[in-house]
Formats: C-alpha cells, sequence, structure tokens
C-alpha cells in the first residue's frame, strides 16, 4: 500500500532503525531517528503555587465564580443528572451549578460583524428578543456595560449596548466550559482537571453537549460551511487558559484540507478504509476499540497523534446515535486518560461537511504537542517525531491496561491485541 502521490510507502523502517512516516491523507513527511523516544514527553511548568483558601473558585476567567466575566451562557448542564437549562438570566447564574456551560467566545476567532458584513447576516428575532430581556435585567445590564468595555479597549471600536448585548449573545464561535480549574480538593494551581481525569460519565456529557452544540451553531448560522471543533489543553497546545474546555468557530469555508480530502474521494470513496483503517491493521496499530470507534496510532502525523474513527455509517457528529456518540467520547476519554493531565494536546474533530458529494466518517486526532518544529522542519518541510506510530502503541497499551484494571474507563473497552480487524471496519460510506 503506497503513498498515490510518490509511490513511496506510508510507514518503513529502515535498517538502523530510523522510522520514515508519508501522512496518507495530507502528504507530510515525518522522521523518527533512534534514541529520542525515551525524551519526557510532559513540557517543563512553573513551580506549583499554593492555592488559598477559595481560590480553587477563581483561578481564570473560565471559573465558577467569574461567570460574569464570560458573554451571556447559552447554555449549562446542572446536577446529577446534567440537567440543561437554556439562557440563564444574568440574576440567576448562582442560583445552580454549571458543570458545563456553553457561552460565546468574547474575543471570536470569525465575529459576529464578519457574517454582518461580508454575508448581510441578521439575527433572528428570537435572539435579538435575548438581548434585549438580558439588558432589562440590571444584573444582565451590568455585565454588558463590563463586557463591552473590555472589548471596545482589546478593539478601539465602541458599540452601543443594544448592538454589543446582541453581537455577545449571537456570534458563532463558542466555548463549552467545565465547572472545575484544578481537582476537588486541589492544594496547588498545578492540580489541574484534564478530560482524562472526568469520570467516563462526565466526560459523555460533556462530549454530547459539544455535539448538540456543534449542531445548534450550525444550524444558527446559515452562511457557514463548516463548524471546527477543537480543544487546546496546556500552553504550549495553544490554551489561553489551562482549564479544560472545548471551541466551536464556524467558518464559510472548508479549509484546505478537508477540500484536499474531498478531492481524493472522488476517486475512492473508500479512502479512509483503505489509506488508515486497513493501513493500521497490516502494521498492528490498533490502540483500542469498542463497539463503536476504533483508535489508531496515526501515521504521518508532526506530533504523536491518535486517530479515533467511528465506525457508525452516520457522518456528522449530530447525525450519529446517542450510543455511537457515547462509544467515540469514551475512545477519546482513555486515550486522554492514557496520555496524562501534563501533556499538551490538542483534541481535533474532523467530519463530513454539510453538503459535501462524498461520505466521510467522524473522526478525532489527538495530538501530543512534546516538540516545536524548528530550523531543520523549516528548511527541509520533513518533520521529526520523536515517538514512532508502533512505540505510541505500546506505551499507551500499557497504560490503558492499567487504567482499566483501577476501574478509570469506561466499560466495554478492547485494548492492543484484544482488538481483531473486524474492529478496523468502517461503515461510514455504507
Amino acid at each position: 500500500m503506497s503513498d498515490a502521490a510518490t509511490g513511496r510507502m506510508p510507514l518503513t523502517r529502515l535498517p538502523d532503525g530510523t522510522v520514515k512516516q508519508i501522512g496518507p491523507l495530507t502528504g507530510t513527511r515525518v522522521w523518527t531517528v533512534p534514541g529520542r523516544a525515551n525524551r519526557p514527553i510532559t513540557v517543563a511548568r512553573d513551580e506549583p503555587r499554593a492555592l488559598g483558601p477559595g481560590e480553587t473558585e477563581r483561578l481564570c476567567a473560565f471559573c465558577e465564580a467569574r461567570v460574569l466575566e464570560t458573554t451571556p451562557e447559552k447554555s449549562r448542564l446542572v446536577g446529577d443528572d446534567y440537567r440543561e437549562l437554556r439562557r440563564v438570566p444574568a440574576s440567576e447564574l448562582f442560583d445552580t451549578v454549571a458543570e458545563f456551560r456553553r457561552f460565546g467566545n468574547l474575543f471570536e476567532i470569525v465575529s459576529a460583524e464578519y457574517w454582518r458584513e461580508n454575508h448581510g447576516f441578521r439575527q433572528p428575532p428570537d435572539v435579538v428578543g435575548w438581548a434585549r430581556d438580558y439588558l432589562q435585567d440590571p444584573v444582565g445590564r451590568q455585565h454588558i456595560e463590563l463586557l463591552a468595555a473590555v472589548r471596545a479597549a482589546a478593539s478601539g471600536v465602541h458599540q452601543s449596548l443594544e448592538e454589543a448585548a446582541l453581537d455577545l449573545v449571537g456570534g458563532s464561535h463558542d466555548v463549552v466550559v467545565a465547572r472545575r480549574h484544578v481537582v476537588d480538593g486541589a492544594t496547588d494551581d498545578d492540580q489541574l482537571l484534564s478530560s482524562g481525569l472526568l469520570t467516563p460519565r462526565a466526560h459523555a456529557e460533556y462530549f454530547a453537549f459539544t455535539v448538540r452544540s456543534l449542531d445548534e451553531i450550525a444550524r444558527a448560522q446559515p452562511h457557514a460551511a463548516y463548524v471546527a471543533v477543537f480543544q487546546n489543553w496546556l500552553r504550549p497546545a495553544g490554551a489561553s487558559f489551562e482549564h479544560l474546555h472545548k471551541q466551536l468557530v464556524a467558518i464559510d469555508e472548508h479549509g484546505p484540507q478537508v477540500d484536499h480530502e474531498l478531492r481524493l474521494l472522488a476517486g475512492d470513496r473508500g479512502l479512509y478504509q483503505h489509506a488508515i483503517a486497513d493501513l493500521a491493521v497490516q502494521h498492528g496499530l490498533i490502540v483500542a476499540a469498542n463497539e463503536g470507534a476504533v483508535a489508531f496510532a496515526g501515521v504521518g502525523h508532526r506530533y504523536p497523534a491518535f486517530e479515533v474513527y467511528s465506525r457508525s455509517a452516520a457522518n456528522l457528529p449530530h447525525e450519529h446515535s446517542p450510543a455511537a456518540v457515547r462509544a467515540m467520547s469514551d475512545i477519546v476519554h482513555a486515550l486522554h486518560a492514557a496520555t496524562g493531565v501534563h501533556v499538551p494536546t490538542n483534541e481535533e474533530w474532523h467530519y463530513r461537511p454539510p453538503g459535501a458529494p462524498w461520505p466521510m466518517p467522524w473522526r478525532i486526532v489527538l495530538k501530543w504537542r512534546i516538540s516545536n518544529p524548528a530550523g531543520f522542519e523549516g528548511g527541509t518541510k520533513i518533520y521529526v517525531n520523536t515517538i514512532d506510530p508502533w512505540e505510541l502503541r505500546r506505551r499507551t497499551i500499557g497504560r490503558l491496561t492499567h487504567l482499566r484494571l483501577v476501574g478509570r474507563l469506561a466499560a466495554g473497552i478492547r485494548i492492543g491485541d484484544e482488538c481483531a480487524p473486524q474492529d478496523a471496519r468502517l461503515a461510514y460510506a455504507d
């Protein structure tokens, strides 16, 4: 199975132990040279700082005691049953404890003004009414005044309160945030709560909440061609706050990688089965699987990376059944747990854009951001990845096995050699 553009094999080990990779979907060239795989994967951090009384709830603007520093909430999950409350008024934000919250990013990548000026988009009546009602609450009005001042200071653009409120509640770049910044009982600021430290149930609620939010953003912004979903964990991976959160950004194009994959799919509808799943079976790179999802050690990534594929026939995340969404969540959670708290990671969601002509599976790529491309990579466009796919699989399987033994993983996950080739059969094109 060779790379179509070069005729070279996507994964080759040379006699000296060097591993050369070519990304099947990207063409990215990656080398792993012997002797570098045992370097630490955690990134150096500042010395931990002791936390004072009550500080665990106020460490950053995403923390639960500082909810008025973020934009008006679109929804929240509360209680042991994760009941969803929508558009909670500012004066009632402290009446319940939100395990997860969804609100607009204060500093959007693609702003409300972008959609208004470039596409002529106008907010629907229910959003206009929500903005008006929010301003009629004295606490809400004060909240909007504060946020409008922060935005004006950053951008130099001043809006009326009515204009600011409408943009703040009606944006298309949302954040889904967990309640806790650090673990319960934390004594210093280094005891962060990561995805892998959530229970499988809590992670599943966080995950499904994100899927529903994706659907809502796509429906609310008719000019969006795609909604990018990602999670940056720790500052070396691009996080502004070291507080667990996902971001969802509506954009008016697919992006070049999706366009490239659609061109490949025009000639091979089974691209992902042939180029990814079958390759993983051939080289023994299945890491874990359950009845609805499978994880591979990825080939041809700049950083050590896992690829988690849905085994469902559905393509878009919100078209999956609750059981299929849970299956994806359980595998992603397990990989986060195996990765550990202090490894910078990017979690990237990929799926078929609505209206695209060819089927594409929902897949999630989890990257360990443990190195920085430098002069060699810039000059040659060959990337040095310190951990090859086989080593990534080996060390992750050991960790997953331990986590399952101590009850940290969801039920029904098969690990390593417990998986069969049939676990890598993808149904997206059926």
